[in-house]
């Protein structure tokens, strides 16, 4: 069975301007479930925009996977009216019917996990139902607009521990079959499966107080799958982690920068002790290309926008996990890796929110000793599983 995701986005946001591309521990929103179905049992994942930006980021951004395709969407069913039934009709006309099930994913549901996904599309196909949906369980009490209530009697609360609860949708993640889609025009008929869902991602974004508490949520997210065990790995920003952060220009664009030369010397040892080195940044410096070849660093990645994607793929490729990372970083765009990474870096003289979320915080400014420091308390934390 063809199994493929819609993730609709729309240029425009009443609520919060711009809120599909605002970052998000460091990532645009939406590249959050873009990210968990790119890891999921899915064949195919579409993002349907009428933004341009967001395809030509999504184009350039993901080019280690076959699995990530983006479309135009029409103005027409991107507006404050459209419905997301339309918008699903239109795609699915677009793509000629090409699939056996379509999942619905929702960027504004930002804790939504690959198994969500796979547990959405399970339902289907081997549970043998025509749609999914994903709910969580709240054991809130509801009343009518009389007085009244609704899912209890008031002369017997129940406890906590003895009430079932209720069912809610949340919105995450909705799986249909081609022909109950295209039959009843609707994200989930017939014989409808349900997939649960911590209570946590009850919660949507709509508004600034909802972000920053998603946004709160996912970070400790991230840091409680940290693990202990032997880094395998020392992965490392360029610009504020080898550099002081500083670029030198002449008329002619980026001319030089400035790279402190212990940290070579402490990466060539690291590397004599069975730690990799990896370089990860986002800009493409023909300066940082002929430093790295210098290095030796051979796993060194310019140009890369989504680190956290880019890492999790890089990972998965080498059989691991980032556990086995120690990560180096200085700003926003570092936040995803630096708290989901088994150890994370900052540098004495890294911004606050990056110095607030690492696991330490470095004596040494960046260009001035900072990676030397951080190769050196590795080897010491090494030794005991070597």
């Amino acid at each position: 069975m063809k199994k493929i995701a819609i993730i609709p986005l729309r240029k425009d946001s009443k609520g919060i301007p711009g809120k599909n591309k605002k970052k998000m521990v460091g990532r645009p929103l939406f590249s959050w479930v873009l990210t968990e179905a790119l890891f999921s049992n899915l064949d195919a994942v579409y993002v349907f925009t009428n933004d341009t930006e967001i395809i030509s980021y999504v184009e350039r951004e993901y080019h280690w996977t076959k699995k990530v395709f983006a479309l135009l969407r029409s103005e027409e069913n991107a507006n404050d009216t459209a419905s997301t039934e339309s918008t699903m009709l239109e795609f699915s006309e677009k793509i000629n019917h090409d699939y056996d099930i379509l999942c619905l994913l929702q960027a504004t549901s930002a804790l939504t996990l690959a198994t969500d996904i796979n547990n959405g599309l399970a339902k289907i196909s081997k549970e043998n139902y025509d749609a999914s949906l994903s709910v969580v369980k709240t054991h809130r009490f509801t009343w009518n607009s009389d007085g009244t209530p609704q899912n209890y009697d008031v002369f017997n609360r129940p406890r906590r521990q003895d009430f079932e609860g209720l069912l809610i949708e949340n919105g995450a993640v909705y799986c249909t079959t081609k022909d109950s889609f295209l039959k009843s025009k609707n994200r989930v008929s017939g014989n409808i499966g349900l997939v649960e869902m911590p209570e946590e991602t009850m919660m949507e974004i709509d508004s600034l107080s909802d972000w920053h508490i998603v946004e709160n949520i996912l970070i400790e997210r991230q840091k409680r799958t940290k693990s202990n065990q032997r880094i395998q790995y020392l992965v490392l920003d360029v610009d504020g982690v080898f550099t002081d952060g500083g670029i030198y220009y002449n008329e002619e664009g980026e001319f030089a920068k400035k790279f402190d030369m212990r940290d070579g010397m402490g990466l060539e040892i690291l590397r004599q002790n069975n730690v990799e080195v990896v370089v990860l940044t986002s800009e493409n410096s023909k300066l940082v290309a002929q430093r790295m070849k210098k290095l030796q660093i051979q796993d060194a990645f310019l140009g890369v926008k989504d680190k956290y994607a880019f890492l999790k793929h890089f990972l998965v490729t080498k059989n691991s996990s980032f556990g086995a990372v120690a990560y180096v970083g200085d700003d926003v765009n570092d936040l995803a890796n630096i708290c989901s990474s088994g150890w994370s870096f900052a540098p004495a003289n890294a911004t606050s929110i990056v110095k607030l979320n690492a696991d330490f915080v470095l004596g040494a400014a960046s260009g001035a000793g900072a990676i030397r420091e951080v190769c050196e308390t590795i080897l010491k934390y090494n030794k005991r599983y070597d």
